[in-house]
């Protein structure tokens, strides 16, 4: 391979030098990127109705921790585009491999949001079946879920389908060994899956400047061959046209690619997390002038394809839903204790079936 060669093969690698984007900060348009094709306008409503549910359902998510009818909830306010835009970009047919914090994303797909919430309730597993959504259980233990979907889109791609895997991770897991075995493994299998980080910033109170010396995340695809590209995470119209492509893309036999997005936590890292303990009241501030919620409703109004009507018609719907939700999750779920023990090992080991009995007697023992 001559120099010129490798150095075209290169540049095919490299994200843009600023993320791209659509719509300021106020809402207003910009000078349209090269090479990403605005979305239809009625994906752009659809997307519009699904935020404005998803900022509803998050909200609602988080009064239940507080009514002690969830153990714990990691809020995505502020990375409602991401969420939306990376189910979007999806068929019903393509995987999901989501994070803990993309619950969001979940009942976008239109998944039963008590079930998206049950792994996050207490429960022993993770309240939907993967097979029947193409949705992988939330991951916890922070990027063991790319491995994953390297496998499930290697797997899919020698059965013949033409079926994209997307990943979701946070910046933090940026940081752990298996995203880059993923990504290793993804560019050598040439393996149809995108990476799509969301950099919110913090990796729970570490911030990006702790976590990487890169001049962008995006940057971590190159040295394993796979292009990349970086968004501004608060544009849905940005977010939804730069995964479209990398999707189009991983379906027709161009492989992996990484997308990150910069976007930003704006509640704390959980209801367990005191973030005002590591930031500054000003940045979250200016965050919050960047709302990607407002920010898509001030650019569709201002194209004249959102109206009053139409925004009250998607909050009065969000509310019905978040009433739906309340009313479920207020219902004591009835639940089978042994089930703790039904599925460790295909034959219990005499130490469960102690465990097994000792809980038994403890249920029947009287009161004393």
């Amino acid at each position: 391979m001559s120099v010129r060669t490798r150095r075209q093969a290169v540049d095919g690698l490299l994200p843009s030098p600023e993320p791209v984007r659509f719509i300021a900060e106020d809402g207003t348009a910009v000078r349209a990127p090269a090479g990403y094709p605005a979305p239809a306008d009625e994906q752009l409503l659809e997307a519009y109705r699904r935020m404005v549910l998803g900022r509803r359902f998050d909200r609602q998510a988080t009064a239940l921790t507080k009514q002690g009818r969830l153990a714990v909830y990691p809020s995505s306010r502020g990375q409602e585009a991401c969420q939306i835009a990376g189910v979007l970009a999806l068929r019903e047919d393509d995987w999901l491999f989501p994070t803990y914090r993309d619950c969001v994303a979940l009942v976008s797909r239109g998944m039963d949001p008590v079930e998206v919430l049950t792994l996050l309730r207490g429960g022993w597993h993770c309240g939907y079946d993967p097979a029947a959504t193409r949705v992988a259980p939330q991951c916890t233990p922070l990027a063991t879920q790319t491995i994953h979907a390297v496998g499930m889109a290697e797997a899919l791609r020698r059965k013949g389908e033409d079926s994209v895997v997307m990943a979701f991770i946070g910046d933090g897991g940026t940081s752990e060994g298996d995203f880059h075995e993923a990504l290793n493994y993804a560019a050598v299998l040439h393996a149809p899956v995108v990476f799509f980080v969301q950099n919110n910033k913090y990796a729970i109170s570490v911030p990006l400047a702790r976590q990487t010396a890169a001049p962008a995340l995006a940057y971590k695809g190159i040295g394993y061959g796979i292009p990349s590209e970086q968004v501004d995470g608060n544009d849905l119209v940005a977010v939804l046209s730069v995964l479209t492509e990398a999707v189009r893309r991983a379906r027709t036999g161009g492989g992996p690619f990484l997308v990150e997005a910069h976007t930003y936590r704006m509640d704390a890292h959980t209801n367990a997390d005191d973030a005002t303990r590591y930031r500054q009241t000003e940045e979250v501030e200016r965050w919050e002038s960047a709302d990607p919620l407002a920010r898509l409703e001030t650019y569709l109004r201002g194209r004249g394809l959102l109206d009053a009507e139409a925004v009250a018609a998607a909050h009065s719907a969000a509310e019905e839903y978040a009433a739906r939700l309340r009313d479920e999750m207020n219902a004591d779920p009835e639940t089978n204790p042994f089930e703790l023990f039904d599925h460790v090992f295909a034959e219990p080991t005499p130490q469960l079936r102690e465990q097994r009995a000792l809980l038994a007697a403890e249920l029947t023992a009287p009161e004393e």
